[in-house]
């Protein structure tokens, strides 16, 4: 029987700690929406960018290497 109990004590902990943190997560209004929208958004255009260069720096390389 403590075998059982020492399986089912961190399920329990852990199911203890997400209902805590459920209870406890709000949903953003819509400033802070807005704000986490336009910072993705941000990071996405950043991100996209630096493919693009870097794709415009390699074709001219890997044509200069391989010659194609």
């Amino acid at each position: 029987m403590e075998a059982a109990g020492v399986a089912l004590a961190p399920l329990h902990q852990f199911a203890k700690d997400s209902h805590r943190l459920i209870r406890r997560c709000t949903k953003p209004d819509r400033k802070e929406f807005t704000k986490i929208a336009i910072a993705t958004s941000i990071g996405f255009a950043i991100m996209g960018f630096i493919g693009f260069f870097v794709k415009l720096i390699h074709i001219p390389i890997n044509n200069i290497i391989f010659g194609a």
